[in-house]
């Protein structure tokens, strides 16, 4: 997401000073980014220091003579792509509900025609209030987004739901909101994604290295695209995607269950988990206690999911696997194209400098038999909008 203007309105919560991180964010993905302040904001967090970071001039007056000599608020309307208000508190969200506009912010909300984003923050009480829940289902009628507020420690010292998302959440949710190429709408998408833990005893278990964030890119870009996305992933660091149907796994049996009982409904199905070849013959019930000498541990294959879904794939199904080699990639991936009867093998080696787990770039060659489509180094991010786009019909 770049080149979009964003407008940010900001109001009287607690959570107001974790928005810099956002707005900050939004700025380095090269988006113009406008913030609103109600009065209350003002006492959380500075304009100068929203202004700095957004590199525009922070609106908090509606009756400022301090800019170009047209309506404002009605200006900036129309720049707008997304409008996001973050916190919402339950007085603005009453507001937006019902068209009062009695300051900048909600003046300039209430004559955009953009996309809208919510992001309630309050105490559990005041969100549970059946009048703050009319007032978000209001707004949900009228076409805005809400996205759900976190459980957690609340400023008052309660416990519970009410908390702000973290402005990485916000970034997601503004992401799949701001997305105007829908080429995937009407599509059903299952990814996988991450690790596999197979287990030895209730303690130890063997697993690989997989970050997960090449599949949970590919998830993001499919759901930006207009897809219904399923992801299903092993145990990652990550947060779940806003707007994905996450099945969460642990072990390649989990995701062989998980993924053949729902690939028949799929249009296309993305195999980018790092799951395991190989599973303990036994799993102890108790922990295995350290001897003399060696210890061995006897192993059994695994269920070759990808080979099932290349046998069972249906008329239409695109199914996509991945390859990734310390050598001989190439003739490796493209033995695995024909072995597993997969449309396309993505093809990336761990030996190659900013490719494989745990890092941000990666470096990919898509093999089908029509050809090879080499990829060069680029972020997780643009690699996937590049394999949904070269493999679901986009570029073809």
């Amino acid at each position: 997401m770049k080149n979009k203007c964003i407008t940010v309105g900001i109001t009287g919560g607690i959570a107001a000073f974790k928005i810099c991180s956002l707005v900050s964010s939004l700025k380095k993905k090269g988006n113009d980014v406008h913030v609103l302040m109600t009065k209350e904001a003002l006492e959380f967090v500075t304009p100068l220091t929203l202004q700095t970071l957004s590199g525009n001039r922070v609106i908090t007056d509606m009756f400022s003579t301090d800019f170009e000599p047209d309506v404002h608020h009605i200006s900036l309307a129309k720049m707008t792509d997304v409008f996001v208000i973050a916190p919402a508190t339950a007085n603005i969200i009453a507001k937006i509900a019902h068209g009062i506009a009695d300051d900048m912010l909600t003046s300039t909300f209430l004559a955009c025609q953009a996309e809208k984003l919510i992001v309630p923050a309050m105490n559990t009480g005041m969100l549970e209030n059946p009048v703050t829940r009319d007032n978000l289902e209001t707004c949900r009628r009228y076409g805005m987004h809400i996205l759900d507020s976190a459980s957690g420690y609340l400023a008052c010292g309660d416990t519970g739901k009410g908390r702000m998302p973290e402005p990485s959440v916000i970034m997601d949710a503004i992401e799949a909101i701001a997305s105007k190429d829908r080429y995937l709408t009407g599509k059903k998408i299952l990814v996988t994604a991450g690790p596999t833990q197979e287990a030895l005893d209730p303690v130890r278990y063997l697993t690989n290295h997989s970050s997960g964030k090449m599949g949970y890119e590919l998830a993001k870009a499919a759901r930006n695209a207009g897809a219904e996305v399923t992801l299903v992933a092993g145990h990652t660091a990550l947060a779940d995607p806003v707007g994905v149907n996450v099945v969460p796994i642990v072990s390649a049996a989990d995701l062989a269950e998980a993924v053949l009982s729902r690939s028949d409904e799929m249009d296309a199905v993305i195999m980018a988990a790092a799951v395991a070849d190989y599973t303990p013959v036994t799993v102890d019930d108790q922990k295995i206690k350290k001897s003399e000498g060696q210890f061995a541990v006897e192993l059994k294959r695994t269920t070759d999911v990808l080979k099932a879904l290349g046998e069972m794939k249906k008329e239409g199904q695109v199914l996509i696997g991945f390859a990734m080699e310390t050598q001989n990639l190439l003739e490796n991936a493209a033995k695995k194209l024909e072995a597993k009867n997969a449309d396309y093998i993505v093809a990336n080696s761990i030996a190659d400098e900013g490719a494989g787990f745990a890092v941000d770039t990666n470096k990919v060659t898509i093999l089908s038999k029509d050809g090879e489509n080499s990829l060069g180094l680029l972020s997780k991010e643009e690699t996937a909008e590049k394999i949904l786009a070269f493999c679901l019909g986009k570029e073809k």
